[in-house]
């Protein structure tokens, strides 16, 4: 997974890999996210995420070997 501006800074790197089951929801690869950066675990839960370069859900579900990108909220536009 690829993080973006604030939840980058706080796990400290640009790409993380985490374990989720398969098939996994973006409900799920939040909820991994969050429990890995527990200091922005917020921001993680209410991040937008990117599949393939697709905008999806909660509930949409992700494929194995796609391309994560979580994207916190900001504000500014």
């Amino acid at each position: 997974m690829r993080l973006f501006a604030g939840l980058r800074e706080a796990a400290g790197a640009e790409v993380i890999v985490l374990p989720v089951s398969s098939p996994a929801t973006v409900g799920c690869i939040r909820a991994a996210v969050a429990a890995a950066v527990p200091c922005a675990a917020d921001a993680a839960r209410r991040s937008a995420c990117f599949v393939d370069g697709r905008l999806l859900r909660r509930a949409d579900l992700v494929v194995d070997a796609a391309t994560v990108d979580v994207l916190p909220p900001f504000a500014g536009g």
